[in-house]
């Protein structure tokens, strides 16, 4: 039985097309959600001053991760109907590769089921950015189940 489903959302309406299978699914099933956004890991330089080196300042590798409140905020906003409905969900950002980041949740959280929408990308678009849905299907070790968006058909 199907009790916990990740659902990833990006903050594009393309994505949220899933959220009424997702809502019909938790409800007849009694299934906890959890809802992640996965932000990007931004590489940049921080000064290093060495105390043994006192004149010299070194920068060193730094990464951090963008848009994280903003990511926080949507998806309380996506939630706020579903949990009205008696419907239990846990909310995470994650920072990192997308496909990846999504594929580790669900294997670290014991998801049974992933939900994620096509943004019916193709041709140089595809090639350029790749299909996180074909990397997911893939890279899964559980069921994946894709919604076809309106604009991907």
């Amino acid at each position: 039985m199907i009790k916990k489903i990740l659902v990833p959302l990006d903050g594009s309406k393309l994505a949220e097309n899933v959220l009424p299978y997702v809502e019909e699914l938790a409800l007849k099933l009694d299934a906890e959600l959890a809802f992640i956004s996965i932000t990007n890991r931004v590489q940049g330089y921080w000064p290093f001053e060495d105390a043994s080196q006192p004149d010299e300042v070194r920068l060193v590798p730094q990464g951090t991760c963008t848009m994280e409140e903003q990511a926080a905020k949507y998806l309380d906003y996506a939630a706020k109907g579903l949990e009205g409905k008696g419907i239990k969900i846990t909310k995470e950002v994650i920072c990192g590769k997308t496909a990846q980041e999504i594929v580790f949740y669900a294997n670290d959280n014991h998801c049974e089921l992933i939900i994620i929408s096509s943004h019916g990308r193709g041709g140089l678009s595809r090639l350029t950015h790749g299909s996180i849905a074909a990397k997911i299907l893939k890279t899964a070790t559980i069921p994946v189940m894709v919604v076809r968006t309106a604009q991907s058909k």
